[in-house]
């Protein structure tokens, strides 16, 4: 059945469809009130004339499917789950998968934890958030980690561990990963207090704390009298310091943007309180499938502006005809051919902010009063019922047009240009602005400082040697470079090899009482990644950022996120500063496995010889330069030997390279290549 059939047997209620082209992959997934009349007007040609986009769209799609909902705004739903799912090319999709830092409490486990993360899951755990600076979630949790001593290191507490690590002994855990340091009681009561604590529920934590601290008072147990103190004091203060940063003023959400050469920047400020908390970043590049054709008409009147719709729809001012067995419109009905005389398409913001918000907002649990954008777009009416119905107040999208609201949003746009220039015309970031966006792509609970980056290297598992090159603030410190043979790893064997490297580099740090790095940086997969984290677990560093950079990928992984993989944009400055010092890590680690296996191939070739030792060995080397000029001057003058060694011990020189099998033999001794 081809596409104008499908149309026929279309269903005339709500619904999304979507689009396939010739290889089975969804290329375009919209939503419409009246499945069949939306579908029905893509094959006219005034509409294919008019939209660019739409013309290739209806030369690519070989075949359609749909789903029927109840009204338009599961629609609306609908269109936003599938567009995520299936990431359609024509759709405008949100390159930026960054979300909103919460806190996360692991109820579903057998001893609870608590640690920032971005992704929401349906696993048992509860989320609290989202947080806005994004390292006020991480100042949350140091509270929690110090004050009610919940664990947020990486060991799995489901089964318990031999010993503890070095938090337990400075009192900043009560231990759940040794068996028998904290009952299951005290524990979930612990457990309690961190979650009335994140529900803001200080007056019924408050109670709870006093009660237990007047009766560990009245039993003389003033060491655990005096921890509910201190609780009782970091709950007040908190409470102070939300009391002075709360004031009358509402939510809101304010977008800008800079677009050039099909190239995009939208900045999002986020108000909290009457004052902007946070802002965020985001860049789409080459944007021809982002484009929408606009048209001139004549005006229309506010009911049917209601039922525009951007993007790729149809003009629904263009009538569509009834396509029934009967009717001979329905043979008129197909995709246009290529046309010569199509306008050259234009970036429309409308479109693009119409997607925008409902990529962003649909998925969220917690979503502000307040909302502005620059452009006003088709269906923002019913986004903001969508968002109500969902979340349970009012939402109010507003594109200002004057007034205080629109010189914020031009505030925005000019914050969005300073992004357009610092992303697309290759400015250098400050070194601040580079920790703190290498700390909020790690997930670091600071910026970053030092950064110590491991490589091994070897060739079939002989001479394995291992590298360590350190980034700190923002240039590479070649004065703490260190290399490493590997010592108790026999063969191939990577993840044994960087097991090995990183114990004895932090056991070392650890007994010379050193500073560790801001993070450790493996080069390589997961893989690499959980050999490194077993070394550090061995040495009782649980709590040591830990991240791993995967080749060809360039997939980064973080240590207790690895099913969040980081999937940076290929122009990201954080993507190229942790390429650079992978890549240094590299080039040191394979210049000094080039080095040792050159001296190890030099030494045994010259040792065999009868008469040369270790001094004349060197002497030779410094004199020639090379094993194959040795050899060249022992074959074509041999006299000229008697600089370095007397007389016998040149014709032995002679002698032994004149029985070698081949004139070749020698070069691969000195033409070393490292895999």
């Amino acid at each position: 059945m081809d596409l104008s059939e499908k149309i026929r047997t279309l269903p005339t209620g709500a619904g999304c469809y979507l689009y396939k082209n010739a290889e089975g992959e969804v290329i375009y997934v919209g939503k419409a009130k009246n499945l069949r009349a939306r579908v029905r007007s893509y094959f006219l040609a005034a509409n294919q004339l008019a939209n660019a986009k739409t013309g290739s769209l209806m030369r690519e799609a070989v075949d359609l499917e749909y789903i029927t909902v109840a009204n338009e705004r599961e629609a609306l739903a609908l269109e936003n789950n599938l567009i995520k799912q299936r990431k359609p090319r024509f759709n405008i999709l949100l390159r930026d998968d960054k979300t909103y830092p919460y806190i996360k409490l692991t109820l579903g486990d057998k001893h609870p934890k608590v640690f920032v993360t971005r992704r929401l899951r349906k696993d048992g755990s509860a989320y609290f958030g989202p947080y806005f600076p994004g390292n006020l979630a991480w100042r949350l949790v140091d509270v929690i980690h110090r004050s009610f001593l919940i664990p947020s290191c990486k060991v799995d507490l489901n089964r318990y561990h031999p010993r503890a690590c070095l938090q337990y002994y400075i009192k900043r855990c009560l231990g759940p990963c040794v068996e028998g340091f904290v009952s299951t009681e005290d524990y979930a009561q612990a457990i309690r207090d961190v979650q009335l604590f994140l529900e803001g529920k200080p007056s019924e934590l408050e109670a709870r704390l006093t009660e237990r601290m007047e009766r560990a008072a009245e039993n003389m147990q003033f060491e655990l009298a005096a921890k509910l103190r201190d609780q009782l004091i970091t709950i007040s203060q908190a409470q102070d310091r939300q009391r002075i940063a709360g004031t009358d003023d509402e939510d809101a959400d304010v977008f800008g943007f800079h677009y050039e050469n099909d190239m995009l920047a939208v900045n999002l400020f986020h108000m909290r309180g009457g004052k902007i908390v946070d802002r965020r970043e985001m860049f789409w590049e080459e944007l021809p499938d982002f484009r929408a054709m606009e048209f001139s008409a004549p005006e229309l009147s506010p009911a049917e502006e209601a039922e525009v719709e951007p993007s790729l729809e149809p003009d629904p001012r263009v009538v569509a005809p009834q396509i029934d067995e009967a009717s001979p419109e329905s043979e008129q009905v197909s995709v246009l051919e290529p046309m010569d005389e199509v306008q050259p398409p234009v970036f429309s913001a409308a479109t693009f902010f119409s997607a925008l918000l409902k990529q962003l907002y649909l998925d969220q649990s917690y979503v502000p009063k307040h909302i502005y954008v620059p452009v006003d777009f088709a269906d923002r009416a019913l986004l903001a019922d969508a968002l109500r119905e969902k979340i349970g107040h009012k939402i109010e999208i507003a594109a200002p047009q004057r007034g205080e609201r629109r010189s914020l949003v031009d505030l925005v746009c000019q914050n969005a240009k300073q992004s357009y220039d610092q992303r697309f015309r290759v400015l250098k970031p400050s070194i601040q602005k580079m920790q703190e966006a290498l700390q909020d792509v790690l997930m670091l609970a600071e910026p970053p400082e030092r950064i110590e980056c491991f490589d091994i290297s070897h060739i079939q598992g002989a001479d394995t040697v291992a590298s360590m090159v350190v980034w700190e603030k923002g240039a590479m410190k070649k004065s703490d470079y260190r290399k490493f043979q590997v010592k108790t790893v026999t063969g191939v064997d990577d993840f044994a090899s960087m097991r090995e490297i990183i114990h004895r580099r932090y056991l070392r740090l650890q007994e010379d009482n050193k500073p560790m790095p801001s993070l450790v940086l493996i080069d390589g997969g997961i893989g690499q990644l959980h050999a490194a984290a077993a070394a550090l677990e061995e040495i009782g560093l649980m709590t040591q950022p830990l991240a791993s950079i995967a080749k060809r990928e360039e997939i980064i992984y973080v240590h207790g996120q690895e099913d969040e993989p980081v999937v940076l944009d290929r122009r990201s400055p954080v993507l190229h500063v942790i390429q650079k010092i992978r890549d240094e890590s590299h080039r040191f680690a394979v210049t000094y496995h080039r080095k040792r296996r050159q001296m190890r191939d030099r030494t045994s070739e010259l040792d065999e010889i009868p008469g040369v030792g270790a001094i004349t060995r060197q002497r030779l080397l410094e004199h020639f330069g090379s094993v194959r000029a040795l050899k060249q001057t022992a074959e074509k003058n041999p006299d000229a030997l008697t600089a370095v060694v007397n007389k016998a011990t040149a014709e032995k020189i002679r002698k032994f390279f004149a029985e070698q099998d081949g004139p070749d033999s020698q070069d691969d001794l000195v033409r070393i290549t490292v895999a």
